[in-house]
């Protein structure tokens, strides 16, 4: 299984280092950035890895589970998700992650790289694989059976390497995955609607959206992210206001925005904590920038939270 094993120990809840990134590992001889196996499976390989002591952690990769029995639950940016049979839980790249122990959920398991995908199709399904789209699916009834046979049928071909030509196993592969994301991604409800308008968005943008979830905590301008994706400032810039209407600068900060509103009330990080981890030299000065953009200080965003989470 591709998930590294090699866990950092956790530096405290103030590291940034305390939710280390993982990239793409697979098994030797699997071919491209593809992996497919079953929960079960996994569980049964990792043996108290990572739940015990629960260990958070991000990936490069998308992680796709789609529960057929039992129940999953598994927190994804610090809430915890319940994931019934017929349910998928999508983890994207970026997001913060971390297991539960093992219950009695069975069902197929898809990790991919973002690269695996057609460039048209990962055009097609901007809305589903954005950061801030849904992690937990449901899809309609009408597209349940299907998707299911679909997610084996990929199981099947993925355990047949060396049956067929190396090229041809991983055209079958792409082919099954691009067809399970395409249908599940238009199966009636599944995809936000204010999430849609992203459908269009150009290459330039979407590879400034993949790297700003890998990269929001450390790298604050502009001219960072131009400089990673080899473009200029203006390029970029032009290519985020024609996707969003918004600039790169707004992008940014909206983006550790919301981390900071994930971990002051679902997470109960303290604000020291949370500016750490975001990258500000100094606390007052996340202090200001969490003020400014929503009219309280990160402690009455933080009690007010507590507060709501108590009533619910």
């Amino acid at each position: 299984m591709m998930v590294d094993k090699r866990h950092p120990s956790p530096g405290g809840q103030g590291a940034s280092a305390a939710i280390p990134l993982y990239g793409f590992q697979p098994p030797d001889g699997t071919p491209y950035g593809l992996e497919v196996s079953t929960v079960e499976d996994f569980f049964a390989q990792h043996d108290d890895w990572p739940w015990n002591p629960p260990r958070p952690g991000r990936a490069t990769f998308h992680y796709l589970i789609l529960v057929t029995e039992g129940e999953l639950r598994h927190d994804v940016d610090h809430v915890t998700r319940t994931v019934s049979p017929g349910q998928w839980l999508w983890v994207r790249p970026g997001h913060a992650q971390c297991w539960h122990p093992p219950g009695a959920a069975r069902g197929p398991f898809i990790l991919f790289e973002p690269g695996v995908l057609t460039a048209g199709t990962a055009r097609l399904l901007a809305p589903l694989t954005s950061h801030e789209a849904p992690a937990v699916l449901s899809p309609h009834p009408d597209d349940a059976v299907w998707l299911r046979q679909t997610a084996l049928q990929l199981l099947d071909e993925h355990r047949a390497l060396g049956r067929r030509p190396l090229d041809v196993h991983h055209a079958l592969r792409r082919s099954l995955l691009e067809s399970l994301l395409l249908r599940l991604a238009n199966s009636p409800g599944i995809a936000p609607a204010d999430l849609t308008a992203g459908t269009g968005r150009g290459e330039t943008y979407g590879r400034f959206v993949d790297a700003l979830e890998l990269h929001f905590r450390e790298l604050h301008r502009a001219a960072d992210y131009a400089e990673l994706l080899g473009c200029s400032v203006r390029t970029l810039s032009r290519a985020a206001r024609d996707a969003t209407g918004k600039g790169v600068r707004e992008l940014i900060d909206e983006r550790r925005l919301l981390e900071a509103r994930r971990l002051l009330g679902g997470a109960r990080w303290d604000a020291r904590a949370v500016a750490a981890h975001l990258g500000f030299t100094d606390p007052a000065n996340f202090g200001r920038f969490f003020r400014e953009r929503t009219g309280l200080t990160p402690a009455a965003f933080a009690a007010r939270e507590a507060t709501n989470g108590r009533e619910r």
